[in-house]
């Protein structure tokens, strides 16, 4: 490391006078020539700076981020391409309009002149980091994709157009599947999450989102059979994308207090939920068991944050949101399996206290879960072409035979064949529990095989 400089130090006795500020306004006698040249350079390079920054927010080249399987698809490029485009071809005029501002001033570099570039040139800088901030964004995602991340980032894009595939196959309508399926990125944190196409994004300077978004915390990308999280977010976008949002919570409170007959204020709460129940349920017929295994693993946390109540949040209680999962596992046919997996769950939460869960709210909780289940899962929707959602996307006993054999295959590093990509989460928690391979040759045979695909 270099030291700091020596300070400097006066061999006279007398002291240094103060600079003197002196300001535009009384300055005496006209510039000199080099002053001229200077002020005249000064104004020139303010046009050549501003244009040059604006061109530098240039369109995003549909190969410069990797030609691979990992590389974002053409459609994602061209679809932020044109968006960015509204905003430069106005910051180009823009620019103009300072260049302009620039020339007046060198012809005659009066106050007036210079004031109103300096004006126009701090409007159009800010513009132009306006830009940038989207435009940096969405490089910050495409860039991932030539690091370490882009194979297990394409995996997990794969994945989310797995389930969209199936769940628009499934609805039997001519209702196609949207062009801009989702988009992951690795980012801090504990918890994935999602960002739904058409909201206003922060980062996008409060834009509308051009596509789904899903962000996963890199832990999770090392956990793969504990990617089921990937399926609830994707699961999210299928609601908005759908238009289930806007039906259901009303289906929910209709439902438990006519045929139900559950207090009103008992109503609200589950449909208060419904966006997370329902994620949580699409996620299960989706991808199988290992996404009730995985929400254990996300919410099984101290008794005071797993067991307290709050009516308010749109996440259910975590104690409560396992036992309805494992409502819908049952129905689907694993009775066995979430019979023991409630009382593994109820030996870690043994003591659910008055202080924890109101009782009104305890003693409707299984008939009106069974029922928000049924509603959910088991119910036509007009959204889902006036199926259910076990009829479009069902899964059942024998689809668990193929996660098991997939699950083996993954362990020795073996291509599972045709087993659908979405499935091959629960074929990793099969090859976990089972201990047929140390968990970092699961996670490497995970995106070995299923990012080259």
């Amino acid at each position: 490391m270099a030291s700091a400089p020596a300070t400097l130090k006066t061999t006279s006795a007398k002291p240094i006078p103060p600079l003197k500020v002196v300001s535009g306004n009384n300055l005496q006698g006209a510039a000199t020539s080099s002053e001229q040249r200077l002020m005249d350079n000064w104004l020139n390079v303010q046009a050549i700076n501003l244009m040059r920054h604006s061109k530098s927010l240039r369109p995003f080249a549909k190969d410069e981020f990797g030609t691979g399987p990992a590389a974002p698809s053409e459609a994602h490029i061209e679809a932020v391409n044109r968006f960015i485009e509204k905003f430069r071809s106005r910051l180009t005029e823009n620019a103009r309009w300072v260049e302009a501002a620039a020339n007046a001033a060198r012809r005659e570099p009066a106050s007036q002149q210079l004031r109103v570039l300096l004006e126009r040139k701090q409007t159009v800088s800010n513009q132009v980091l306006y830009l940038e901030g989207i435009w940096d964004f969405y490089f910050d995602l495409f860039v991932q994709r030539l690091s370490s991340f882009g194979e297990r980032l394409r995996t997990i894009d794969r994945i989310a157009i797995g389930c969209y595939e199936r769940v628009y196959s499934g609805l039997g309508t001519a209702q196609p599947t949207p062009s801009l399926l989702p988009f992951s990125y690795a980012d801090s944190g504990f918890s994935p999450a999602t960002f739904r196409r058409g909201v206003p994004l922060s980062k996008l300077r409060r834009n509308s989102n051009l596509f789904p978004l899903i962000m996963l915390p890199q832990h999770r990308l090392d956990n793969v059979w504990a990617l089921s999280s990937v399926l609830h977010e994707v699961s999210h976008n299928l609601q908005a994308d759908l238009g289930l949002w806007e039906v259901v919570p009303a289906r929910l409170y209709h439902r438990l207090t006519t045929e139900g007959r559950f207090p009103s204020q008992i109503a609200q709460v589950w449909a208060r939920w419904h966006k997370e129940t329902m994620a949580d349920m699409f996620a299960l017929v989706l991808g199988g068991p290992a996404a009730v295994e995985s929400l254990m693993d996300v919410v099984g946390r101290s008794p005071a944050d797993t067991v307290q109540f709050n009516p308010l949040s749109v996440h259910p209680t975590p104690y409560l949101r396992v036992l309805i999962n494992l409502i819908l596992l049952k129905r689907l046919g694993f009775t066995k399996m979430a019979t023991e997996l409630e009382r593994v769950w109820q030996r870690l939460y043994p003591r659910i206290t008055p202080n924890d869960i109101p009782p009104s709210f305890m003693k409707t909780f299984y008939p009106a879960a069974e029922m928000v289940v049924d509603t959910l899962v088991f119910q036509p929707y007009k959204q889902f072409g006036n199926k259910s959602m076990v009829q479009v996307v069902n899964f059942d006993p024998a689809q668990m035979g193929l996660i098991e054999l997939a699950g083996r295959r993954l362990a020795k590093g073996e291509d599972p064949g045709t087993v659908p990509i979405r499935l091959m989460i629960s074929a990793a928690r099969f090859a976990l529990d089972q201990r047929l391979a140390p968990p970092q040759t699961i996670t490497d045979n995970f995106y070995r095989i299923l990012g080259r695909r």
